[in-house]
Formats: C-alpha cells, sequence, structure tokens
C-alpha cells in the first residue's frame, strides 16, 4: 500500500489555553481519532444528549479524544471545564479531520505550479 492509499486515523492537537484537572494541570497536547459511524450511534443515546442536544458535542468529543495531556481517557463531565475557545478550536479540529481526513490542504505554487500541501492552522495553534 503506497503512503497516499494509507488512512491516516489519528491527529495530534495543541489547545489555545488548555483543560485544567482537578489537580490543578494544565492540559494542553491531545491525540484524536476519526469519527465512526458507531461513534454518531452512540451519541444519540446517551441520557444527557437527549436532554439537552447541545450537549452532544462533549459526549462526541469524548468518544474521539485519546489523549490528552497525561489523561488517557477524557469524559465529557470532565470536558464541561473546557474554556469556551478551546471548545471552538476542538469543534474546528475535529470538523477539519472528518470531513478532509487530515490536517493539510493541497495548493500549488502560482510562479513554478509545484504541487504541495499546507497544514491548516487554528486560532491558537503554536
Amino acid at each position: 500500500m503506497s503512503r497516499k492509499d494509507s488512512l491516516c486515523t489519528e491527529f495530534a492537537f495543541t489547545l489555545p489555553k488548555g483543560l485544567v484537572d482537578t489537580k490543578n494541570r494544565v492540559h494542553r497536547q491531545g491525540v484524536m481519532r476519526l469519527a465512526t459511524a458507531l461513534d454518531e450511534i452512540l451519541v444519540q443515546t446517551e441520557r444527557k444528549v437527549q436532554e439537552n442536544s447541545a450537549y452532544g458535542v462533549l459526549v462526541m468529543l469524548s468518544r474521539v479524544i485519546t489523549r490528552l495531556g497525561s489523561l488517557t481517557s477524557v469524559s465529557p463531565n470532565l470536558l464541561e471545564g473546557l474554556v469556551v475557545s478551546d471548545l471552538a478550536y476542538l469543534r474546528e479540529f475535529y470538523n477539519r479531520v472528518n470531513q478532509q481526513g487530515n490536517a493539510h490542504i493541497p495548493t500549488q505554487c502560482p510562479h513554478c505550479n509545484t504541487e504541495f500541501s499546507v497544514e491548516l492552522e487554528l486560532a491558537g495553534e503554536s
């Protein structure tokens, strides 16, 4: 299988502010995997989502974030502590990797026509 045919399923990210845990540690570096059809289905079965559809984003993010700082498990309750700018960042990052399948966009030099890709940076990324 060539590199072009392989599917990247995990993507690293850096939160603009970071999630502060109960021990006052800040977690900024994380990994998100691609969402599956099952993820979409299971989010809809959550009681909190049925009571308030806006909670669905936290449930979905908790399913697809495989690591955040030293945390290897992320719950919707933990994500409730995100500042709004970090939540917006994660929503945009989720949409970007799940709709495009990567964090790069193909482009071409207008002068020499060389093709290359550019990684999109979201607000707050270093």
